[in-house]
């Protein structure tokens, strides 16, 4: 089958007839993927500018996944004229022109993941992870109904991390491959509607259909470490971003608003204080054992706030003792965004197409420092996806 070979130079042409199809960060969020109804574009976010793109006549892309800033794309077909046929997954080599891999399947492909060492692609109940090296099919995941294609990949030199629904409402499976472990966490009482990883894959945050509260994971041995409320009302959680650092968490949902969390939750031998974005996150000390992630409750630069009558746990509704987000920025609710963290505190938010700073001290609302329209059309993306 032919490959995306079209126009493939940075710049703008007339987008008044283009559609966003879908948008996903890179591993390491410094660059995300736009995939159109006539091909996808390639967008670096520190400074902010499109790197790359391809134009085509031959349809659209659903689903785009760069795999850190090499020239290896997994690309899958989508709109309503469609490049490639939505149950099928191109690994394209862009530098060569040339498909090194293709995955054709029953069902629509819902998902896919890229890590230095796995494609795994998600289907609306199954999971599949093959072998970058030789494309050889190495698990097979059964999980519940899955449409979101929610699956989430570690990206850190010692661990090998994955995370999806399980079988059961409300259930998250691990694997740890490198360890051969299996650990299923009861997140929730309803289904999984988001989740997210650190990049070493020993923290799991997760958000339910309701939309309301989000838990943290100790991913080694299930062990619930800290929940944050985002609000009453049930929310469509859009995505769901944790700092390099481990010291704070995002959050944007159909509300339009995006919520920060401080994170009182620490892994052994972090120095809190670096703030490098770096894929080598956290240290993690002894893997064979569920102590390689030590919770501790430490005094953070900032706290999340909580009700006054907080200090009668036990007593009022767990409404009272909940933990309020820390800082927040307000968007238009008819834009769907996925966030993430960029240096020096700030928080990008693409379908916003922006970035704000917060104040790590005294929280409260964020500040707009950049605003970019990349696509000058539709700026609704149908799919979102994290790493």
């Amino acid at each position: 089958m032919s490959g995306p070979t079209g126009q493939a130079e940075a710049g703008s042409s007339d987008d008044q007839d283009i559609r966003l199809l879908s948008v996903s960060w890179n591993q390491d969020f410094g660059c995300f993927a736009a995939g159109t109804s006539n091909g996808f574009r390639i967008f670096n976010c520190d400074p902010f500018k499109e790197t790359f793109r391809r134009d085509l006549k031959s349809g659209g892309f659903g689903i785009v996944e760069m795999l850190f800033r090499c020239n290896i794309l997994a690309l899958v077909g989508g709109g309503s004229n469609a490049h490639y046929p939505p149950n099928k997954v191109m690994i394209w080599d862009d530098h060569r022109s040339h498909c090194i891999g293709e995955f054709a399947f029953r069902s629509d492909v819902r998902a896919v993941k890229l890590g230095k060492d796995y494609i795994v692609i998600v289907l609306e109940r199954k999971i599949y992870v093959y072998n970058f090296t030789d494309l050889k099919l190495l698990h097979q995941i059964e999980t519940q109904s899955n449409p979101k294609g929610l699956c989430c990949l570690s990206h850190h030199s010692n661990t090998s991390v994955l995370a999806c629904p399980g079988v059961h409402q409300g259930h998250v499976r691990v694997e740890h491959f490198g360890l051969k472990v299996t650990r299923m966490i009861s997140a929730h009482d309803s289904h999984i509607s988001c989740m997210a990883l650190t990049m070493d894959g020993l923290l799991l945050a997760t958000a339910s259909m309701k939309g309301t509260l989000i838990r943290i994971f100790n991913t080694m041995d299930g062990t619930r470490l800290q929940e944050v409320r985002r609000g009453l009302d049930k929310a469509d959680i859009y995505s769901i971003a944790l700092s390099p650092n481990v010291q704070w968490l995002a959050v944007s949902s159909d509300k339009g608003t995006v919520h920060i969390f401080s994170l009182r939750v620490r892994v052994a031998g972090e120095d809190a204080s670096n703030e490098q974005r770096s894929l080598e996150g956290p240290r993690m000390d002894h893997q064979n054992s569920s102590s390689s992630i030590d919770p501790l409750i430490q005094t953070n630069t900032g706290s999340n706030a909580s009700s006054s009558l907080s200090f009668m746990k036990g007593i009022l509704p767990k409404y009272f003792s909940s933990e309020w987000s820390f800082a927040q920025f307000h968007l238009p609710e008819v834009t769907r965004y996925i966030v993430a963290f960029g240096a020096q505190n700030t928080v990008m938010m693409v379908g916003l197409d922006g970035r704000c700073s917060f104040d790590q001290v005294n929280g409260g609302q964020m500040l707009q420092k950049e605003y970019f329209r990349f696509i000058k059309a539709d700026l609704t993306p149908l799919r979102t996806s994290a790493p």
